[in-house]
């Protein structure tokens, strides 16, 4: 008989497997060389401060560009006020389509690290281009003499625009990445680290916010009062500076591994269902196929229970008679997993979610394009200093920089009480709160947009389409509410597409959310065509003219609050 120590034995060393295994990291992720990630020395927060300051500074280049194009393009390029918001909303719409790109290339072969180290590069590039399209003198437009302005060169055209759309490329290879990469970071088998991981979304959107706050302030002035070759070569330093933030983190990091082409993988399952169309889905889900591992099939990701939704789909697991004669599960675009069938219905149920953002965008693009125009009709003198209408964005990300701390800190435990809920409110209840608050931010525009035109005939200013004596201040409550919905809103969004989207389809998921941001400023580009396209007809001036005063923008945001009014209605049914 063994004495008690040898007894004891298996049960000690199962015991110091079991330590051992949660010194790292079991969520699938590596460390930089490849190996499984030491959780004292990798992840957590104490990555996190270089990826923050990475979005922090980029996004304050972006916001450098964005925050005030439309008065670039009206000012120095001298378009009308219907084109230069035109351009605006789809160079944005552009910035969010191209994430796709990065998604796929993200999550199929290079991983989000290389993919966003890659893409800065190219962003840096356009930034330096636009830079110098606003400083070398050859490429500059030529000023108004007078009420004359002379129209830009082909050449100086080519320049700025080549510039601009280089930066929507860039950033399609950052933004579906820098938000997964970051979330990385977490382990998801560790419940502490998840409850972190939920925090780690307040505080990325509060660092956009940061970014966006010096832009839409500091950044504004500089370019209407001290020039635009100033005012686009700080961005471009401050790229330069995030690209430096995003390297110097890299022995912190945790990497995912690229699982394959998502696009592959979905093709796969339409195409075996398809070709299985006639095949009758057995009762018992057991019966489906799935790999025998206890890894999925799929680098990358873990396995994914079956779901009795979409069941038609289901058709691409099931095992024919003459695969299981000869044994060859091989071919993927006959034969799919049942992991590999659930990402499908991942997206599909997804869907009604994703499209409320689209309503949601669209409003949330007037920011820095009829909002600036709505200002620049207004007073805007405090005092002696003259306050450039696009500053007005402060006051937006002031706000989200007062509700994040807040919802973190205080709205989270209050909601616990009531909800039962671990983050205060479920993912999907926080961006329905989001939508709401979105109507209210139309609603105070389009009450503001009354007053003024009231003053603006009372003061026969109709005619000669100067500035209205109200304060520009008076655009602040919708600034200020519009912050509100994107804390409840775009943070919602970024934590519902992170966590339901599938392990090896993140970069994908996160681009799909950011494609709402795409698809809302190019209906806004649509709707404000077709609103002047349908107003200007019989030689009418239209609810949007190059003279405010003569026009109804008020009109334009009433419109904008019954669409997300509506948006709102088909969300809830879509999500109940």
């Amino acid at each position: 008989m063994g004495s008690i120590e040898e007894e004891q034995r298996p049960f000690i060393e199962e015991g110091l497997i079991l330590q051992e295994a949660k010194l790292y990291a079991e969520d699938g992720s590596v460390d930089f060389n490849g190996n499984p990630p030491l959780k004292e020395k990798t992840g957590n927060w104490k990555a996190c401060p270089f990826i923050l300051g990475n979005e922090c500074c980029e996004r304050l280049a972006y916001y450098g560009i964005a925050g005030n194009l439309i008065t670039y393009l009206t000012t120095k390029l001298h378009q009308g006020n219907v084109a230069a918001a035109t351009n605006v909303t789809t160079w944005q719409g552009t910035c969010y389509l191209t994430p796709l790109i990065g998604a796929v290339l993200a999550d199929a072969y290079w991983g989000r690290y290389w993919t966003i180290a890659c893409f800065s590069g190219i962003y840096f590039i356009g930034m330096s281009a636009l830079t110098l399209s606003a400083s070398v003198p050859a490429l500059k437009p030529a000023e108004c003499i007078g009420d004359f302005c002379p129209s830009a060169t082909p050449a100086q055209y080519a320049m700025f625009f080549s510039g601009l759309y280089l930066i929507a490329l860039g950033t399609g290879g950052i933004k579906p990445c820098v938000s997964s990469f970051g979330a990385d970071q977490f382990d998801d088998t560790d419940s502490r680290e998840r409850v972190r991981k939920a925090s780690f979304f307040n505080w990325f959107y509060f660092s956009i916010n940061i970014g966006a706050l010096v832009s839409s302030s500091l950044l504004v002035w500089i370019q209407e009062n001290r020039g635009w070759g100033l005012g686009f070569g700080i961005p471009t330093v401050f790229m330069g500076l995030a690209i430096a933030s995003f390297f110097f983190g890299t022995p912190l990091y945790r990497f995912q591994k690229p699982g394959g082409s998502p696009i592959t993988r979905i093709s796969q399952v339409v195409v075996a269902s398809f070709r299985k169309s006639s095949v009758k889905v057995p009762e018992d889900p057991t019966l489906l196929y799935e790999t025998q591992d206890k890894n999925s099939a799929i680098a990358g990701s873990r396995k994914i229970e079956h779901t009795d939704d979409c069941k038609y789909l289901d058709k691409a697991a099931v095992i024919s008679e003459d695969e299981s004669k000869s044994g060859d599960f091989s071919n993927t675009w006959r034969l799919c997993t049942v992991t590999q069938v659930e990402e499908l219905k991942i997206l599909i149920r997804m869907f009604p979610i994703w499209a409320s953002g689209i309503i949601f965008s669209a409003v949330y693009a007037q920011m820095s394009t009829m909002f600036v125009q709505q200002g620049r009709a207004m007073n805007c003198k405090i005092g002696s200093f003259q306050l450039p209408p696009a500053a007005l964005g402060t006051f937006d990300t002031a706000s989200v920089i007062i509700w994040v701390p807040l919802y973190d800190r205080f709205i989270v435990p209050l909601a616990r009480r009531f909800t039962g809920v671990d983050k205060g409110f479920t993912e999907i209840q926080r961006m329905g709160i989001g939508l709401f608050v979105s109507v209210l931010c139309m609603a105070a525009a389009a009450i503001v947009e009354i007053i003024r035109l009231h003053m603006a005939r009372d003061l026969g200013l109709v005619e000669s389409g100067d500035p209205v004596p109200i304060s520009v201040l008076w655009q602040i409550p919708q600034y200020f509410i519009l912050g509100a919905g994107e804390v409840f809103y775009f943070i919602g969004q970024l934590e519902f597409f992170y966590d339901q989207s599938p392990d090896a389809m993140r970069s994908l998921c996160s681009a799909l959310a950011l494609l709402t941001n795409a698809l809302g400023n190019y209906l806004s580009s649509l709707i404000l065509t077709l609103v002047t396209y349908f107003t200007t007809m019989d030689g009418q001036q239209g609810w949007i003219s190059d003279n405010l005063n003569s026009g109804h923008l008020d009109y334009f945001f009433w419109l904008l609050a019954g669409l997300s009014l509506v948006n709102m209605a088909v969300y809830y049914f879509s999500a109940v």
